[in-house]
């Protein structure tokens, strides 16, 4: 199985698509104005302390305090505290663990009005970004995610991933980890480093090391609400769970982020440096690579199954709701239960795969087409499990109830990704009237010839609905073969599917967006002027 990685850079953020034999499995947008990623550790401060709910409320600077329970104190939590004061006090305080005096372990069973004060300081890392209302969730227990292995400083713990199974294997990487690792680090071995040998587990360690000292320079210095240690950006950290030799495309269409994607696959990888490509072609990026259809095709509330049939999506407060139906499928197949059977093996495939594109967390229930046959209702449960393996976040899996529903949890820990598939009706724009949607190829010649020679551009890029585009390009003495006679400069056109067939965008030589006052907004101004 190939995987392909798209990054595409917008002003508002990069748009992350990860493409499994050519078909979209994930998609993460990482917005500009992010401050808070998952893995981030900041130096918060307890705003409020509250004993009912055995929690506290953190500000680490976002516009809603972080929560943090209890139990995501860590039974070190203590030492930790010490160990920050001394850094930031102590002129001779260094960031190796191998001379802190441990303290005491909290009680797991203890309350945390006993361990924090109103206005105390203390490291948190964020485990859960806002979602919906709610702030980010932190925990006390740091950990720096590596590419095989995971640092956890005040533990002397090594573990292994349960999915590494064999037994001769797991001996020889926890011996491997507990000969090289430093004083008062725990590590935890991650499922890829499965048969890695020691000098690439030791650079990753050593990595590590690095980062977290990097962190104590920071600390030493650091204010409240100041970020400590930053976990990589969305793109390089799916590069450092996901880069394998099954990768054969990394695709990156921005100059600053393609030399930064390659600095870290250089340091993690540099074997597989040659897969990494910079993408200067002039149709969009995810236009080149069918990205954009399938972003519209799938975020859908309803979605159709390869083969026939199609599922309904719905979300609630307290849960998601998936809905298999059959459609067009009932007529292929010898019986009902056959159907059943085969359109529910191939709904399950795609449910897995919406779980992952969309990052649906928390309850998932799906209600599967009935099957009388308790071994047909197995088959689906283990496609399901299956597919399910792939994706990166925790989950939960119940089989098949004899009413036809499935129960899944999975791991949240960012916000839904969503994607707004229902559009403005092309010829009114969504204000019901249609006078004005005449004038769109009028409005595009207006803009065009006043950048041309008022605004004296060099050159320009029109993106049109493929229908306009046909409009203007068609025919050997074309719309834009005659714009090139009248101006003596080219106008590159290119489609874009995404807009609507009254939509365009005017791009400048530098690919800069230029803003076009819009004959539309004009005409609608006047009509509401007349109708006043």
């Amino acid at each position: 199985m190939s995987n392909e990685l798209i990054i595409n850079s917008t002003q508002d953020g990069d748009r992350i698509a990860l493409l499994q034999d050519k078909r979209l499995v994930e998609y993460h947008f990482e917005s500009k104005d992010t401050d808070y990623i998952v893995g981030d550790i900041f130096l918060g401060t307890v705003k409020k302390v509250m004993p009912g709910l055995n929690a506290a409320f953190i500000d680490i600077g976002y516009q809603k305090d972080a929560f943090l329970h209890y139990h995501d104190l860590g039974a070190n939590i203590k030492t930790l505290n010490k160990y920050v004061k001394a850094a930031q006090t102590q002129k001779n305080a260094t960031p190796k663990l191998n001379q802190v005096k441990f303290e005491p372990e909290i009680d797991k069973l203890g309350k945390i009005a006993d361990v924090l004060k109103k206005g105390q300081q203390l490291l948190v890392q964020i485990v859960k970004e806002p979602i919906s209302t709610k702030g980010p969730r932190l925990s006390c227990e740091l950990s720096l995610a590596g590419r095989y292995l995971v640092l956890v400083p005040f533990s002397n713990t090594v573990s292994v991933s349960k999915k590494i199974v064999s037994k001769e294997e797991r001996t020889r990487l926890k011996r491997l980890i507990t000969s090289i690792k430093p004083e008062n680090f725990g590590v935890i071995i991650r499922t890829v480093a499965e048969g890695r040998d020691v000098a690439e587990l030791d650079r990753d360690l050593r990595n590590m090391l690095a980062n977290w000292e990097e962190g104590f320079k920071t600390l030493r210095i650091a204010k409240p609400n100041d970020k400590v240690i930053g976990e990589l950006n969305r793109s390089s950290s799916i590069l450092r769970d996901l880069l394998n030799e099954s990768f054969d495309n990394i695709v990156v269409d921005d100059t600053q982020l393609y030399d930064e994607i390659k600095a870290y696959v250089q340091s993690i990888a540099p074997e597989r440096i040659k897969i990494l490509k910079h993408y200067t072609g002039k149709t969009k990026t995810f236009e080149h690579f069918h990205i954009e259809k399938q972003l519209k095709a799938a975020f859908g509330k309803t979605v159709t199954i390869p083969g026939g049939g199609y599922l309904v999506i719905e979300h609630t407060e307290a849960l998601h709701v998936i809905d298999v139906n059959s459609g067009n499928k009932s007529n292929t197949e010898t019986d009902q239960e056959a159907t059943a059977l085969h359109v529910n093996m191939m709904a399950a495939k795609e449910v897995a795969r919406q779980l992952r594109l969309r990052d649906i967390g928390g309850i998932i229930v799906v209600d599967f087409i009935d099957m009388k046959s308790p071994e047909n209702r197995q088959k689906v449960y283990e496609v399901v499990k299956e597919e399910m393996k792939r994706d990166r976040s925790k989950s939960t899996i119940l089989p098949i109830s004899k009413f036809g529903l499935m129960q899944i949890t999975r791991q949240r820990v960012r916000p839904e990704q969503n994607i707004v598939t229902g559009e403005v009706c092309p010829t009114c724009g969504g204000t019901g009237k249609t006078s004005a949607s005449i004038l769109v190829t009028d409005e595009i010649d207006a803009a065009v010839d006043d950048l041309l020679t008022s605004h004296n551009h060099r050159s320009l890029q029109v993106y049109l609905h493929p229908f306009v585009h046909a409009y203007y390009t068609k025919g050997l003495l074309s719309r834009q073969v005659k714009w090139f006679f009248k101006y003596f400069k080219w106008v590159s056109l290119i489609k874009d599917t995404s807009l609507g067939i009254m939509e365009f965008k005017v791009m400048d030589s530098r690919g800069e967006e230029i803003e076009l006052r819009s004959a539309f907004s004009d005409m609608n101004g006047v009509q509401d002027k007349e109708e006043e």
